[in-house]
């Protein structure tokens, strides 16, 4: 028989929370969680102490959920997030997002690390994803499967353009480009081969990494709006290979935490 999913409704009476509700929410990728210090009055509640919520495993994912304020807008923030990899279904891994729909928040920053496939972006580029590419979802791996609500969701304009533009002029004003590309989601841990990235470049993927498509396609059916970012890591060049690993990846995210915080600081009131 089924285990029934988890009530989000449960998973967010459990968040400690004042009397204004989370209007936005934003998923902080590896290396990003830096950004969660910038709430003021922040309230800090751990995954583990919220029903339905998987604990987080991977250095550089804190597994921690804060209320507080950015400006005059009340913010919701996944310090880390939790992966398939980690062995979880892309269901699991899309709950905190019901968390935050049923604390109130109809718009979602989800932010990751990625490998930059486009040869023309440099580690430490920052990325507005315009679309992705779910690969595991293709093989049947969609947080929709068996999930509640109506399940027919359409993900053209997944990503919303106006929040795009809005991005993208925050940039130009902090003095720098935001990139726009396709994200492709992989399930990981290990990192691509140099033929699969032959083929994520073939079929006009930007940006590779292992997460954030199942967050978004819920989101979605939820009614959420959606901006994206990317923080391009390290380079996923298969005429050039360069060794990766997971280390890198918070090097580069440390990196460019100043840039990034920059960056939501100054998007996330105007959204």
């Amino acid at each position: 028989m089924p285990t029934a999913a988890p009530d989000p409704a449960t998973g967010a009476a459990a968040i400690d929370i004042d009397d204004r509700s989370p209007e936005i929410g934003v998923v902080l990728g590896s290396g990003l969680g830096a950004f969660a210090d910038r709430l003021e009055n922040a309230r800090s509640t751990p995954f583990a102490a919220i029903p339905g919520m998987p604990s987080a495993s991977v250095v550089g994912h804190a597994g921690e959920f804060l209320i507080g304020s950015l400006g005059e807008r009340r913010v919701a923030v996944l310090r880390g997030r939790v992966h398939t990899y980690e062995g979880h279904s892309a269901a699991t891994v899309a709950y905190p997002i019901r968390v935050l729909a049923a604390l109130g928040c109809t718009t979602l920053v989800v932010t990751n690390a990625a490998g930059g496939i486009n040869p023309s972006f440099k580690v430490g580029d920052l990325m507005a994803i315009v679309d992705h590419l779910n690969l595991p979802g293709l093989s049947g791996n969609n947080p929709l499967v068996g999930a509640p609500g109506h399940r027919f969701v359409d993900m053209v304009n997944a990503y919303d353009p106006a929040l795009v533009e809005l991005a993208e002029g925050v940039a130009r004003e902090l003095g720098f480009e935001l990139r726009r590309g396709v994200y492709a989601m992989v399930s990981g841990p290990s990192f691509e081969t140099r033929a699969e990235l032959r083929f994520l470049r073939a079929v006009g993927v930007d940006a590779v990494g292992m997460s954030t498509a199942p967050e978004v396609i819920v989101a979605r059916q939820l009614g959420m709006r959606v901006l994206g970012i990317s923080c391009i890591t390290n380079q996923a060049n298969p005429d050039v290979p360069t060794p990766v690993n997971h280390e890198d990846v918070l090097a580069t995210g440390q990196a460019v935490r100043e840039r990034f915080g920059n960056l939501l600081a100054k998007v996330i009131p105007r959204l």
